[in-house]
């Protein structure tokens, strides 16, 4: 079965925006360590394993980089550098003169014991399922870094990943620009809906080639007296797709009051 963002029962395997956010509060009110390793995975989609081999060296300040040695190479020696957030350089630099990390190595734990600090964050900020996990957090890197618009060359290099076609399967996760555009077929689809539901339209028009202006005079206005002209209304309220039609719907209901208005003047006056 070829690889996705999907297991075998159709369930995504990253975190979404805010799960990731509420992971990052939950490991917020842990201990240093845990928060600092909590707070790398996320901010740069490494592997646990990975992770657990940082020594303070790897932290580059000068430059603003993490640098990973790639372990999933076949005995390669290859590195690759990944941006901080300057928030995490500055706290990463408070522990460090704290004396936080005793020892060469950031986290001397195992990969298991680093495996159960992780998911018990996760379960603390209530995350459960096949993506509470650092794998979870791994994919939700490489999903976000495609959907803000990074280059997928970009991803593959912060990701480590020796092919670029791996890379590529996290654009087929569901976006907020994805949602946005299918957000435009639940629009109502004209905007007679609008009409109906705001009674202070006074003027409408039967419809979009109609001239005839269906005209209501208030009944204490006098017989002979011009008929009030509503202005034109300006603001759009409908999504982007309906933005041209509404605005020509406007202009051609307007010409329609002008019209009524002009003949009416004359029928009065003539």
């Amino acid at each position: 079965m070829p690889w996705s963002v999907y297991n075998r029962e159709g369930q995504r395997k990253y975190l979404t925006r805010s799960e990731t956010l509420d992971f990052l509060r939950s490991a917020h009110a842990r201990e240093p360590a845990v928060r600092a390793f909590c707070w790398i995975l996320a901010a740069t989609g490494c592997r646990i394993s990975e992770a657990l081999a940082l020594t303070a060296r790897n932290i580059d300040f000068k430059t603003g980089t993490l640098i990973i040695r790639s372990l999933k190479k076949r005995g390669k020696r290859l590195f690759r550098s990944i941006p901080l957030p300057k928030d995490l350089l500055l706290q990463l630099r408070k522990w460090l003169d704290s004396g936080v990390f005793t020892t060469e190595r950031l986290w001397p734990w195992s990969r298991m014991t680093g495996y159960r600090r992780i998911c018990e964050v996760m379960d603390a900020a209530g995350i459960r399922g096949d993506y509470a996990s650092p794998k979870g957090l791994r994919h939700a890197f490489g999903v976000h870094a495609v959907q803000s618009g990074i280059p997928l060359n970009l991803v593959q290099r912060w990701l480590g990943h020796a092919d670029l076609k791996t890379t590529a399967i996290y654009a087929n996760a569901m976006g907020p620009e994805e949602r946005e555009i299918a957000s435009r077929m639940w629009a109502p689809k004209s905007r007679r809906d609008h009409r109906e539901a705001d009674p202070a339209n006074a003027f409408t028009c039967q419809s979009t080639t109609d001239e005839h202006l269906l005209y209501t005079r208030p009944q204490s206005a006098p017989e002979a007296g011009p008929a009030p002209v509503m202005s034109l209304r300006t603001e759009v309220t409908s999504p982007p797709m309906l933005k041209r039609a509404n605005i020509v719907t406007n202009f051609r209901e307007a010409y329609c009051r002008l019209r009524h208005y002009w003949a009416f003047c004359n029928k009065i006056y003539s």
